[in-house]
């Protein structure tokens, strides 16, 4: 039997070998699935709320063991991985505490001739690809919407944080009088593609590259399948003349490094209004020469090892097309080999231009390339000026500035004063390649969900 290996990226020991399902093995489980849905959609939204909520209580009792479990697999520190579970929990009680009002039917009008009501109603089986980057987060966003929405789930996680969804079946796949309305699946990308062209997949909901999801899509339209598509980003930053530099300088730095830089809303360029460049640059680099890398079991750690050694080639290719063209490194700009594991050092980037491949393509990596500007409208120019629409930031007082500038960038999220952070009250979503539908908020149960409309005529 195929298996699937997952190995620490610090250590380089495998962590275990995975056997991989067949396409008779997934169809096996849809079927399962198919049938846990019947019963499930039947089943009142607040008795779905307070089950599911007993089931996200195997994540609070297991925290020690998943964020361990995080960190051997992919490489994010201790620290962050903890942190992970606290983020978890916060968007996690929000979906619980608000599905019965975003799930309620909307009376149009009434009276005792007529009714007019707009219900939402579940899809089916939905399958989840969930990323490795932030494999709680990423994962849950889309399970716990789907499942208190009325769905059932089949989930395919990462190849290397495989054990993150075994955790997600023994939660949501386990529960008392419930069982299977969450399955995990092991599967080759081909067998997966033949998963989602078939009429038995309701939905699909997938995290990943931009190559990756125009494939989910094709396959996914075969059988005009609704699709959720969480893709790239080149989130960027503009910072206003008047703000506290080291501030600022503080918030950029950790929106670029933290995870490694292995984030779609993580900053990757940054647009600094000319009065304080040079100011914004000597903060930056003071942060970042303070960064740990090392042993990621360690909670004094920054920065862990890439996930993945071979992403450090894309990275190195994008700073020397931008020191050809004339940018400088400040700080970084090369990997590190710490026990044997593969680090890229936290890199600043200066007297960039708009042109070069590390301001245009997603480096998934701690790059930070700073450029100066002569105002905010150059700034909104410039940062318009890419195929990624996910997230941007503004760090200004001025709230007439903040206004025009959350009107004029063409993405999915605008920040003040902050980045790197998805508020589970607001649509997660974005817009060109970074990719279609929203996660979160009401948007999110909508979008895993039909409209289903009743006129009723009661004479």
């Amino acid at each position: 039997m195929p298996t699937t290996s997952s190995r620490n990226p610090y250590t380089g020991d495998i962590i275990a070998h995975y056997p991989q399902q067949s396409i008779e093995q997934i169809d096996d489980n849809i079927l399962r699935l198919q049938k846990r849905f019947l019963g499930w959609k039947n089943t009142p939204v607040a008795e779905r709320v307070e089950i599911l909520r007993h089931a996200c209580q195997y994540f609070d009792v297991n925290r020690d063991v998943i964020a361990k479990d995080i960190t051997e697999a992919m490489g994010k520190p201790l620290a962050q991985s903890k942190n992970e579970l606290n983020g978890f929990f916060e968007r996690a009680n929000y979906l619980l505490d608000n599905a019965e009002s975003f799930l309620a039917d909307e009376i149009i009008s009434a009276d005792s001739k007529q009714a007019q009501i707009i219900s939402h109603a579940p899809f089916g089986v939905v399958l989840i690809v969930a990323a490795w980057n932030y494999p709680l987060l990423i994962a849950i966003n889309g399970v716990l919407t789907a499942l208190l929405a009325g769905n059932t789930v089949l989930l395919k996680h990462a190849s290397n944080t495989i054990v993150i969804g075994q955790h997600f079946q023994r939660a949501f796949g386990l529960i008392g009088g419930h069982e299977e309305l969450l399955l995990h699946c092991v599967a080759e990308h081909s067998v997966l593609a033949n998963v989602m062209a078939q009429s038995n997949i309701n939905h699909v909901v997938f995290t990943g590259s931009v190559a990756a999801g125009e494939k989910v899509y094709k396959h996914s339209a075969k059988q005009f399948n609704h699709c959720h598509l969480e893709l790239g980003g080149k989130d960027a930053a503009y910072v206003d003349e008047g703000v506290d530099v080291d501030q600022v300088a503080a918030s950029l730095v950790d929106g670029a490094m933290y995870n490694a830089g292995q984030s779609c809303c993580g900053i990757e360029r940054v647009y600094v209004h000319h009065s304080l460049y040079s100011q914004f640059v000597d903060a930056c680099n003071n942060l970042i020469a303070k960064y740990r890398l090392g042993d990621p079991m360690d909670e004094t750690t920054d920065m862990g090892p890439l996930a993945s050694a071979s992403a450090a080639e894309a990275m190195d290719q994008q700073i020397q097309n931008a020191l050809s063209l004339g940018a400088e490194i400040v700080i970084g700009g090369e990997t590190a080999s710490i026990n044997g594991a593969t680090f890229f050092k936290p890199t600043l980037l200066k007297h960039v231009t708009n042109q070069m491949l590390v301001m245009q393509e997603e480096n998934f990596g701690p790059i930070l390339p700073v450029m100066s500007v002569q105002n905010m409208q150059q700034a909104i120019t410039l940062i318009n000026d890419n195929v990624y629409g996910l997230t941007a930031a503004i760090y200004s007082h001025n709230q007439d500035k903040v206004a025009e500038f959350a009107d004029a960038v063409d993405v999915g999220t605008v920040f003040q004063n902050r980045c790197d952070y998805l508020a589970p009250a607001l649509p997660w979503t974005g817009c060109k390649q970074s990719g279609i539908g929203s996660g979160l908020s009401k948007f999110g149960f909508y979008g895993l969900t039909r409209r289903k409309a009743k006129n009723f005529n009661k004479s």
